[in-house]
């Protein structure tokens, strides 16, 4: 493996994503036979589960049985992590809350781990979805009839990773814009379900 490259003046460098992070592939489907939509088992979190806004939509998440969950410890999420898929919609991931600490994740996805002394989960998870970070990755996948990325790939990739101060100021500018996207959201659908009643009022006016 390569190994750093020299740093900027800025204090920023390039690390292979494999040297701050460590990347785990999920388990093979044999693991996660007869999952079930039931209330009992670990949730497993699967590429349909992450969401446009890198977060984990959980209203059809699918479990595994208590039995079978201890085979796959080695695969437990923690907060942190980042879930990235690896096939089908490439590129598309999750930063894993708190809420989803001992939870699993499918075949289909790669669990990222970052080493925090070097760089922040937060900060990876924006990089990671910087667009054209995001099109340099899908670049990297291999091809055939489902492209698809594995743990090699992404341990070679290279990430640009400033001190940590900077990374959290960066968070927190990001953090801050979220808050407004937020807001502007909500004012939006609320517009939108106004919109039909405003109409049959109107018209129904004498």
């Amino acid at each position: 493996m390569a190994h750093d490259k020299p740093w900027h003046a800025s204090g920023t460098t390039w690390l292979l994503l494999g040297d701050c992070c460590q990347v785990t592939a999920g388990p093979s489907g044999s693991l996660l036979d007869n999952l079930n939509d039931g209330p009992g088992g670990v949730p497993v979190i699967a590429p349909p589960d992450l969401t446009e806004h890198f977060t984990v939509d959980i209203r059809r998440i699918r479990r595994v049985s208590d039995a079978r969950a201890q085979r796959l410890a080695r695969y437990a999420l923690q907060a942190g992590d980042i879930l990235l898929v690896r096939q089908g919609t490439l590129g598309r991931l999750a930063l894993v809350r708190a809420e989803h600490t001992g939870w699993f994740y499918s075949s289909s996805c790669l669990r990222i781990r970052p080493d925090r002394r070097r760089v922040l989960p937060e900060y990876l998870a924006a990089y990671l979805t910087h667009p054209p970070v995001q099109r340099k990755l899908v670049a990297q996948a291999q091809s055939g009839t489902v492209p698809s990325l594995n743990s090699a790939i992404l341990n070679e990739f290279s990430v640009e990773v400033p001190p940590l101060a900077r990374q959290q100021n960066v968070i927190d500018a990001l953090a801050d814009i979220d808050e407004q996207i937020e807001v502007q959201r909500t004012m939006l659908d609320r517009l939108i379900a106004l919109r039909p009643s405003v109409f049959d009022q109107l018209t129904r006016e004498e």
